[in-house]
């Protein structure tokens, strides 16, 4: 079948899907004052802070889990599992829904700012910053004169994290 220009738009579906095909889109959340990402494709949704039922004898960062629509989700502090300093809820305070097949998690973040597409050129590699502590970023961008670290959020959970949470879905 062949394809027809509409409005004179010819080739205009081409060079969106090149566009498309070289960027990436993120979810950009701020935490203890720094900017973070995602990848948006791992993003189920973003929810207001909302209470947890604590889960005993799980690690100090795993905030219990909860009951969005019917599922079943664990929910993790970013922060301390980053080991940053604790920090106040704010009206800002979110928790990001977040796909890891077959699993969903939702994570507190201090802020979500906003969606940015990055082209591939535009990722730098991580920072070699020596052991495998840095292992859970997958690139550094920039957006105006900031840097953003990339999270590979698979990597930012340890295997531990895992069990526990597929134990509380069981």
């Amino acid at each position: 079948m062949e394809s027809k220009a509409i409005g004179g738009f010819s080739g205009i579906g081409s060079k969106v899907k090149t566009i498309a095909a070289e960027a990436s889109r993120f979810l950009i959340f701020s935490l203890h004052g720094e900017q973070y990402a995602v990848p948006l494709l791992k993003v189920k949704e973003v929810i207001a802070l909302t209470e947890t039922t604590p889960v005993p004898y799980s690690p100090q960062y795993f905030k219990g889990i909860m009951n969005l629509r019917g599922q079943v989700i664990s929910v993790i502090d970013l922060r301390m599992k980053m080991k940053m300093p604790k920090a106040e809820a704010s009206p800002e305070t979110a928790i990001i829904i977040l796909d890891l097949s077959p699993l969903s998690l939702g994570v507190i973040v201090d802020s979500v700012e906003s969606v940015l597409a990055v082209e591939k050129q535009e990722i730098q590699p991580p920072p070699d910053v020596g052991g495998k502590d840095a292992m859970y970023i997958s690139g550094v961008t920039r957006k105006d004169s900031k840097l953003i670290l990339l999270l590979d959020i698979e990597k930012t959970l340890s295997v531990e994290d895992l069990r526990t949470m597929k134990a509380q879905a069981a």
